[in-house]
């Protein structure tokens, strides 16, 4: 073996140059030319699938790290929403003890339980609940 001779590892470059070469041999320069465009497209398309789906996988990851706070703030919603109905009987049941009493229509009954729950800094759900267990109990409620 002489000293020039080296095996070099063609590259995806040079193959696919000496595919193009033998093709055009085979089938003709047009031919080849146009195959060559299209692999090039190929490529090109190629390439921009891959952009397409890295931003799609970077969409799902984020989807994925941002669920759990979705889902945080929707079970939120629900569970103000589950007070508000459970408290609304009692604020309904106190508003019409407070009709009976007051000899007045229900906006002006809960604007009474409004005030006080003001004036007192006690939520209108924990005024309500006391009037109704006060009247439960057999205890006067007094008056606004």
């Amino acid at each position: 073996m002489n000293g020039h001779s080296r095996r070099t590892v063609p590259t995806a470059a040079r193959l696919v140059a000496l595919q193009n070469m033998k093709l055009a041999v085979e089938v003709g320069p047009e031919a080849a030319a146009r195959l060559a465009n299209v692999r090039a497209e190929l490529e090109v398309q190629g390439q921009r699938l891959d952009a397409v789906r890295s931003q799609l996988q970077v969409t799902i990851e984020r989807m994925q790290r941002d669920r759990p706070q979705y889902d945080r703030l929707r079970e939120s919603a629900f569970a103000r929403l589950q007070a508000r109905l459970e408290s609304m009987p009692v604020i309904e049941q106190a508003k019409g003890i407070l009709m009976a009493q007051s000899n007045c229509g229900p906006d002006e009954a809960f604007e009474m339980l409004r005030r006080a729950s003001q004036r007192t800094n006690v939520r209108v759900s924990v005024l309500a609940a006391k009037i109704v267990q006060s009247v439960a109990a057999g205890k006067a409620v007094p008056g606004p």
